[in-house]
């Protein structure tokens, strides 16, 4: 009987121990079991694991963790229940700053994320908006830093800025009107850099219309009843007016090119008609003398006296009409200002046209006011001076 007691003790005994084993590795099991909420990319969800470590509840929620992905808390970190796992995928975004293509690797999540790892500041221009997801972003991010151009335009310069990739669509967003003909320092399609200088030449062409006098002509006709060595206006000349059309062309302003594209005259000259006589004037008998002024004797035709026909013969030859075309004339060489300048004119317009008594009259007017010196070699030969 006690033996049978005994036995029920020990079976009692130890189904106990097996029961309190049992209850302790429930206990322990549900104690390593939590709850902790994980986030991905900004994804939430409920994640119940057992683990000791951000690593382990990760891994036991088959969460892969890649290179370049960002946790927190860190993989080693212990974890409580009730705790928050932050993971953030690393991304390769395609991405143009500038015109300049590279590849950008980010944890960010939105555009804005983005533009802050790169520092390009809340002044560039972007193709999207900064709060879209890098998750729903189909095409290479666009970014246009600003920049500063130098413009001279119109006298003066000033500072543009601008985050457009073009000079052109700089100076089109800025509002600066480029004329067909002006003329930009660099090619419309240049790329904009930060402190480029760009020089605008305002280019303009016009046309300039002036007029000048056309000098009128004169023609001369012989009239047998004027006196030889007189003239008479028959017509009146008057000029014409010639128009003269330019094109000119400025660069700022200031001319740089003038070109002559028309020339007519508007009003023709009209030539003056000059009478020159040729009708020979009656002869005048001088009165004979003795003896000249000049010491000589009288000729015996035409009252030359024997001094000036020596005077001829030592200058022309004698000849009194003589016309050499050295620019002296007659028997005792005048030059054709020295004849009119005497009062030639009256006898005829050149010196050779006249006759020897005229000559020698004209002559006595040139020896009263200057004396022999009027023909210095010959008159030195003759001995008159």
């Amino acid at each position: 009987m006690q033996k049978a007691f005994k036995n029920r003790w020990v079976k009692t005994g130890a189904q106990a121990v097996a029961l309190t084993a049992l209850i302790f590795g429930l206990v322990s099991f549900v104690g390593a079991n939590k709850t902790v909420a994980v986030t991905v990319d900004g994804q939430t969800r409920s994640v119940q694991a057992y683990g000791k470590t951000v690593a382990e509840m990760l891994a036991s929620a088959d969460i892969e963790v890649a290179a370049g992905d960002r946790v927190s808390p860190a993989l080693d970190a212990a974890v409580d229940d009730g705790s928050t796992i932050t993971l953030n995928r690393n991304k390769s975004v395609d991405v143009s700053i500038d015109g300049i293509d590279r590849v950008v690797h980010t944890t960010g999540l939105t555009v804005a994320d983005v533009l802050n790892q790169l520092d390009v500041g809340d002044s560039a221009d972007v193709s999207t908006g900064p709060q879209l997801e890098l998750a729903a972003l189909k095409s290479p991010l666009e970014i246009s830093t600003q920049k500063t151009l130098q413009l001279t335009v119109d006298g003066k310069t000033r500072r543009l800025t601008t985050t457009e990739p073009t000079v052109g669509q700089a100076l089109e967003d800025a509002g600066v009107d480029l004329g067909s003909d002006d003329e930009l320092s660099v090619a419309p399609d240049t790329e904009v850099k930060d402190g480029h200088e760009v020089v605008i030449v305002r280019v303009k062409t016009t046309t300039k219309t002036v007029t000048e006098t056309v000098d009128h002509g004169v023609e001369k006709t012989s009239d047998n009843d004027l006196e030889r060595g007189k003239t008479k206006t028959v017509t009146a000349g008057k000029d014409g007016v010639r128009t003269l059309t330019y094109r000119i062309t400025t660069h700022d302003g200031h001319e740089v090119s003038r070109k002559l594209v028309e020339k007519k005259v508007t009003t023709d000259p009209v030539d003056a008609e000059i009478a020159v006589g040729t009708k020979k004037p009656e002869k005048k008998e001088e009165p004979k003398k003795a003896q000249e002024s000049t010491g000589g004797t009288t000729a015996s035709a035409g009252g030359v006296s024997a001094t000036w026909k020596a005077l001829a013969q030592c200058e022309s030859g004698g000849n009194w009409s003589i016309n050499t075309g050295n620019g002296y004339y007659g028997g005792l060489q005048f030059s054709q200002s020295s004849w009119l300048g005497a009062g030639g004119g009256k006898y005829a317009s050149l010196p050779n046209q006249a006759s020897p008594a005229e000559q020698v009259a004209v002559a006595e007017k040139l020896r009263a006011s200057g004396g022999w010196g009027h023909w210095p070699a010959c008159s030195s030969k003759l001995g008159l001076r």
